[in-house]
């Protein structure tokens, strides 16, 4: 559905503004890779977040504590 309506999207500034479509196509790809290390740390912290609240979480986890199970009860 996203790739729909950046199409659709893309479609209308084609007709509103054809250049300036075309120069987004053109950029798109650059603006992408240029965007990647930033993603790939993104990436990273959130995996380094999940193993630190997994290993500070450890012995509550031992002790019988299931997320949700107090929100249930």
């Amino acid at each position: 559905m996203k790739a729909l309506i950046g199409i659709v999207a893309w479609c209308l500034l084609f007709i509103l503004c054809w250049p300036l479509a075309l120069l987004a196509l053109v950029l798109w790809p650059i603006i992408w890779l240029l965007a990647l290390p930033f993603r790939l740390v993104g990436i990273t912290f959130s995996a380094m977040f999940a193993l630190l609240q997994a290993i500070l979480f450890l012995p509550a986890r031992l002790l019988g504590w299931r997320p949700g199970h107090a929100a249930a009860a």
